[in-house]
């Protein structure tokens, strides 16, 4: 059986326990699920245990060993899954957000109903249609070598010279033997629940857990 560690923590509007909890019971059907709320686990050795990381936080910082520690173990192929908030958070580590392939500026416009446009070209993504999602639209800086599955079309809100350009919503890509898998979906748990989010999500679980 595979294993699985769900890292959570960070302020409670992301509700990372709640987010934690089900996407334990939810998303890793299979794996052997171990839960923390500690940070330091990553300057532990135990990292090699594990053959997907789901870091559930928002905000913090990287301290000590933690940034090397994680990014050799994804390396050497330990899988990491997220969505939404992860990309908002180590900021003080650019090499993390290398890895991961996106840093989170901003959602113009906040709360607003949007549609995820998906691709149809990816075995992730095969079968799902587009949806709607109502939640913050994420506005990120991405790495231009990432593999993008999904991309919505950006409202603007209060910026609306940004109205009508395409941003990234889901994507996949490789860190040396490691997959790493984000959406930037999932304010709130219920947001999980839609069925092609929660589809997505535990394909990219699986793809990323090799």
């Amino acid at each position: 059986m595979k294993k699985a560690l769900i890292l959570y923590g960070g302020p409670e509007w992301h509700s990372p326990e709640s987010m934690a909890r089900f996407s334990a019971e939810h998303l890793l059907a299979g794996f052997e699920t171990e839960l923390s709320s500690d940070l330091a686990i990553l300057e532990s050795s135990r990292l090699h245990e594990f053959d997907i990381i789901i870091p559930l936080w928002t905000q913090g910082e990287l301290q000590g060993n933690m940034e090397s520690n994680l990014m050799d173990a994804v390396e050497k192929g330990l899988g990491l899954v997220s969505w939404h908030g992860l990309t908002g958070s180590f900021n003080n580590s650019l090499l993390f957000k290398m890895m991961i392939g996106g840093l989170f500026v901003g959602h113009p416009g906040n709360f607003l109903e949007y549609e995820v446009l998906v691709s149809n070209a990816d075995p992730l993504t095969e079968g799902l249609s587009s949806f709607s999602v109502c939640s913050e639209q994420y506005y990120m800086l991405t790495d231009p070598n990432n593999e993008v599955i999904a991309h919505t079309i950006v409202n603007g809100g209060n910026f609306p010279w940004l109205k009508g350009n395409a941003m990234p919503v889901a994507w996949k890509r490789s860190w040396g033997k490691g997959r790493i898998f984000y959406h930037s979906i999932g304010h709130y748990p219920r947001e999980l629940e839609i069925p092609e989010v929660m589809e997505l999500t535990i394909r990219g679980i699986r793809w990323a857990a090799r």
